[in-house]
């Protein structure tokens, strides 16, 4: 069973309270998406100093003392208002007020273990958890608004630089991933060469380019072929997206702005988009030792995927022009691992027809769009494995995908 714990805990600047946790009942447990809240002036600190002028940060909103993101000196038009505060608000029952009220600011908000890497380890040691790979929050911002290339990677290597610095002295349980910008494909090659060499065991894409080529695209071979050669994982990871990702199948914002359940089935489509482009530019066939992972989009979908595409791929005309020797599921067995929620409980059927070695969980911790149940929620998951595969899914596959 589950253990609740709960503790307080000295943090920079006084005392801050961790939430209450659950130790896990699986040993061996590795996070797959956990994220951080970056500093808000790591882009002031970290840029090179011909950028510095144009940093990202935290700004405030004059008429109603909110606070808003600036990306390169320009009010951002996706993150509304207020919005920076709740970043980390997990399980926040009254995340309304922490939007909309000044008083409770992006800083005053952070949950225990988010921007402090021994806070981190203190959270993964309460919650049973040998290792968390960690990846970007307000990288999952900007990039839908800022299309200049040159101030893109100069946003990427400046975070790059960040992570790693953060996970340096834990980097045997906090696993830092490169943010990488398609916007230039030469340069985010250099840049993950440059990243992994200072510690980088990843790096992560957004699921869209402005310049709309589709991520398997030739253009962007010079990205798979440096994944390939450093051996580590190439993952897909949902972002904030430009408006015309979104097309206008249910109208305007009057309409959208009441389809909670519905924008959460559909956040991930340009994810499972851009993934199934692989298969139609033979990615998997030129790059035969890329691991794709694909995250924070479930895994229960891959089922209904890999047989549509097996089909059409193995008994139409239309599969005889993809260039592809192999079905897809073959190619999926062979290079690719998925990420799922704790509360999926299709998981353990799909492992059983397309490999135990192919799935792995995630919290998505501190983000409000996940439960803050998932501790509990994975204990019952893992339990639903076959016994002698419940390591590996509970943190063998990560480690092995991540060469930890």
């Amino acid at each position: 069973m589950s253990t609740t714990i709960q503790r307080t805990v000295a943090a920079d600047g006084g005392q801050r309270h961790m939430h209450e946790v659950h130790k896990i009942a699986h040993a061996g447990g590795v996070d797959a998406d956990g994220h951080i809240l970056e500093p808000p002036d790591l882009w002031e600190e970290y840029l090179e100093d011909r950028y510095k002028d144009r940093a990202l940060h935290i700004g405030i909103e004059d008429e109603r003392g909110l606070e808003i993101l600036m990306i390169d000196g320009q009010r951002s038009k996706l993150a509304r208002a207020g919005m920076v505060s709740t970043l980390g608000a997990m399980g926040a029952p009254d995340l309304p007020d922490i939007m909309f009220n000044p008083d409770r600011t992006y800083l005053g908000e952070i949950p225990y273990g988010a921007m402090d890497p021994h806070q981190r380890i203190d959270l993964l040691d309460a919650e049973g958890l040998d290792m968390a790979i960690l990846y970007t929050t307000v990288g999952l911002l900007w990039e839908a608004e800022l299309e200049d290339p040159e101030l893109s990677q100069a946003y990427t290597r400046a975070y790059n630089r960040w992570i790693c610095d953060f996970c340096r002295d834990h980097s045997d349980r906090l696993i830092p991933t490169a943010h990488l910008s398609l916007t230039d494909p030469v340069a985010a090659a250099a840049e993950l060469r440059r990243a992994v060499a200072d510690g980088a065991r990843g790096c992560f894409v957004a699921p869209f380019t402005h310049n709309t080529k589709p991520l398997g695209h030739p253009d962007h071979h010079p990205v798979f072929e440096a994944a390939q050669d450093l051996g580590v994982p190439f993952a897909i990871h949902p972002t904030f997206e430009p408006q015309w990702t979104k097309g206008t199948r249910m109208g305007t914002w009057e309409h959208v702005r009441d389809l909670r359940l519905t924008a959460s089935m559909t956040a991930s489509d340009g994810v499972r988009h851009q993934f199934v482009s692989l298969f139609d530019y033979g990615i998997f066939e030129q790059f035969p030792e890329l691991k794709v992972l694909v995250l924070e989009s479930g895994g229960g979908w891959i089922g209904y995927c890999l047989d549509r595409i097996d089909a059409v791929f193995a008994h139409t005309y239309t599969g005889t022009r993809v260039p592809l020797e192999m079905k897809p599921s073959e190619y999926f067995m062979r290079q690719v691992w998925i990420s799922c929620d704790p509360d999926e409980r299709t998981i353990p059927a799909l492992a059983q027809r397309y490999g135990h070695d192919r799935f792995m969980w995630a919290s998505d911790f501190p983000h409000a769009d996940h439960t803050p149940e998932y501790v509990m929620d994975l204990d019952e998951l893992v339990d639903m494995f076959p016994a002698q595969h419940q390591t590996d899914f509970i943190g063998g596959n990560a480690k092995r995908l991540f060469d930890l």
